[in-house]
Order: C-alpha cells, then structure tokens, then sequence
C-alpha cells in the first residue's frame, strides 16, 4: 500500500509539474485571528494585526477573531490614518465559497472600539471576499480572495492519477464484529460405507476426492459365508473423505470401507469471545470470507451453540454456507464479519476519503477542476464508511480515491497554513 502511494504521489506530481505547475491554486497569505488574507502582495497590515483596506482617505481593517471565541469578523475603522470610533461607520463582509455559495457577516459595534459580527465564519476560511462599508456618509467596496485548503488540478491530471469522486449521500453503518471460524461437514450429511459380510476386497472403484452419487458401486467383495462376491455402494451422493480399504485386504463386518460426505453445504463455526457473544443472536447477517483467494460468501447467522469450545473457551455461532463449486474445504479456516445492527445515517463517506489535515479530519470535494478542504465531525462507522455529522451537504462530490494526492497538492502550493 506504501509503495502504491508513493508511485501515485511521485505521479501526480511529475504530471503536475510537466504543466508547468500552474495545475495549483496559490494561497492567500492569511493568519487567522491576526490577518484577513488576501493574494495581493501590496495588502497592508493595520494595527491589530488586521487586514487594512484603504480607499479616498478612509480605511477599514479587517481580521477574523478567534482568541477566545470562535472565528467571527472583526473590523476598526480609520480616517486620514486616525482610529474613528465604531459608531462612525458600518461594515458587511460578503463571502462566496466554491460552487457558488454564498454567506454574509454583518458587524456591529463593540465596547472596545471595534466592530465585530455575530457570526461564525466557518472552516475552511476559502471563498472571494467583498467588504462593504459606510463610514461618515461615505461608501466603500473591496473585494479580494482569500483560499486556503484549495488546489487546482486538471480533469486529465486527476483521471491519470487514479484521482475519483463520488457524492456524500445517505447510508447505512453496520455495527459489526471480525471474528474467526472453521469449516465443518454438516451433522447428517456423512454415510460411512461398510461392508455386509466379511471378507476379501476384491476391487475398489472409487478414491479419496473423487464425487460419488448415491447407489454408485463403490468396491466388491468376497463374502466368507457364500464365497460369492457383492457390491458394495454409497447411500448418499458425495465426495469420498477417506478410504479404510485396500485391494486383498479383509474387510470386517461392520467396519467402514469409505467415508463420505455431501459438501454442497457446509456449516462455519464461528468462535466467539468475551463479551462480544452477549450482543449475537441467530438471524443477523454474516460475510464469510475464504482465506486462501478471498472469494466471499454472505449468509445467516442460524444459532449460538450453548456449550464452550473447550480448547479456545470461545462461544461457538454456527451458519451455513452453500458449496456448489465445492471450494470451500472442510477444516479450513475462514474469517467473518457479523453485522449485529445496521442504523441509517443521512450522510456517509468511505473511510477511504478521510485524511488529517492541520488538527482535523477531514475530506476534500471537487467542484469542476477546483478540490478543497472540508472539515468533518464525524459519528458513527464501521470497516467501510463512516457518518457524516457536520461539514458537508448531500450531493457534495467527495474525493473517495487517491484524497491523499489532494492533501500533498495543497500542502506543496502552500496552500495552507497554520492557525
């Protein structure tokens, strides 16, 4: 899997940089709680660290707050490069994120001078920024971007790179248990074939591993009563497990000749430990997988034997499996997956689409050749997928394969950064 990925990111990468790397979308210089970024090299610093919008004498600094409060906008106000108090003016920061949605943040004033907006400005802090603002009668307009968590990368590029989406919607999470297990032949379904009378084997028609039908004439053999000689034949249709007999040898009254056994159905005993055996019941789903080529096969749980296994003091669950191709192998050792309870979610993503970026988890959308960062809460998973709580809307198109090429992207065109 490591060398996967690093064949795919050394890919991305060279395919990135053959486009003379404009594939990325530079990072706005923005530090949260400090500085309301912007692309522009001229953008000036104001005094609480602030981004300074400056325009006919008059000046709004702007930043996003987040010492002790979540991010909101903040805002001072100048004229002729002289702090104005915060009734002097009014400021509404208009926001457009990618694909087009849009939020607005309307500041009022504070105590302390400032103005500051009710609202949170949610992560990531990437969208076109227009500031709006009315100090002394006087009315101001700037725009910029500010990106961050955001890159670029061309249809071709990402279909190359092995690079696929698809959209977050409703699903189910399984609560589920891994757990180990053994094939076994069905109790009634093994016929040991014996002889009648005793005497000579004459001759044997059958061998271990051959399949056998019911009535077929399995060997001969000389009775010692009559001296004639009689058939021997299998009661059920089967594979032969073991031969006892060989040609010239005595057969014993009694005594079995072959063992056979029908395998078109097997049982799994599935060993179950602790306390995990309190939360099983005949009827829920099981997924069995064969260890040898990984071939699955999905079944019901049918009943939880009463008894201990005395070697393992495991709990046995036992199912049934059908063995039509005869693949599945007496005594082999299977692993399963028993779904005790399935809940739906409204949203869910494969666990393949989650990545950790800066101190989230996270997953990346793509809106046309755009990809960015989405910040999760997450709820509820099993092996597969996981819920989606917060951070992103039915219909979003999610990175689902390679998101892992997304993150290194960002991160090598700085498009991202600290808070």
């Amino acid at each position: 899997m490591k060398t996967r990925n690093l064949i795919g990111a050394l890919a991305l990468a060279l395919l990135l940089g053959a486009c003379g790397n404009n594939a990325s979308v530079e990072h706005a210089t923005e530090e949260h709680g400090h500085e309301e970024g912007g692309e522009h090299a001229d953008a000036r610093e104001g005094a609480h660290g602030g981004r300074l919008l400056e325009q006919d004498g008059y000046a709004v600094e702007l930043a996003i707050a987040e010492d002790g409060t979540p991010p909101k906008y903040q805002a001072w106000l100048y004229a002729d490069g002289k702090p104005l108090p915060a009734a002097a003016g009014k400021v509404e920061v208009r926001l457009k994120r990618l694909g087009g949605v849009a939020e607005n943040h309307v500041l009022k004033a504070q105590s302390d001078g400032s103005l500051m907006a009710s609202t949170v400005v949610g992560e990531p802090h990437s969208f076109e920024v227009e500031v709006l603002s009315n100090i002394k009668g006087k009315a101001l307009r700037w725009e910029y971007p500010s990106y961050e968590g955001r890159t670029e990368i061309a249809a071709r590029i990402a279909r190359d790179s092995g690079i696929r989406v698809a959209p977050a919607g409703p699903g189910v999470i399984a609560d589920e248990h891994e757990v180990q297990g053994l094939l076994t032949p069905m109790e009634g379904r093994i016929a040991n074939v014996m002889a009648r009378f005793p005497g000579p084997v004459r001759s044997l028609r059958a061998n271990v591993g051959d399949s056998v039908r019911a009535g077929q004439a399995l060997a001969s053999v000389e009775s010692n009563l009559s001296l004639t000689i009689y058939t021997v034949s299998t009661p059920i249709s089967g594979v032969v497990l073991a031969r006892s007999a060989s040609v010239g040898s005595v057969a014993s009254e009694g005594s079995p000749l072959f063992e056979i056994a029908d395998l078109s159905s097997l049982w799994v005993d599935l060993h179950i430990f602790g306390s995990d055996a309190q939360h099983i019941r005949p009827g829920v789903p099981v997924k069995v997988t064969r260890m040898s080529d990984g071939a699955t096969v999905e079944t019901v749980l049918e009943r939880v034997l009463p008894g201990t296994a005395t070697a393992s003091q495991s709990t046995v669950a036992r199912a049934t499996i059908a063995n039509a191709d005869g693949l599945w192998r007496p005594g082999s050792a299977v692993k399963a997956r028993i779904t005790v309870e399935q809940q739906p979610a409204a949203l869910v993503v494969p666990i393949s689409a989650l990545q950790n970026f800066r101190d989230w988890e996270v997953v990346f959308i793509r809106v046309g050749d755009m990809y960015e960062v989405r910040p999760v809460k997450l709820g509820k998973r099993d092996a597969s997928q996981v819920e989606v709580l917060s951070g992103l809307k039915a219909g979003d198109a999610v990175v689902t394969e390679q998101s892992y090429l997304i993150k290194a992207d960002i991160e090598k065109s700085g498009a991202s950064h600290d808070h």
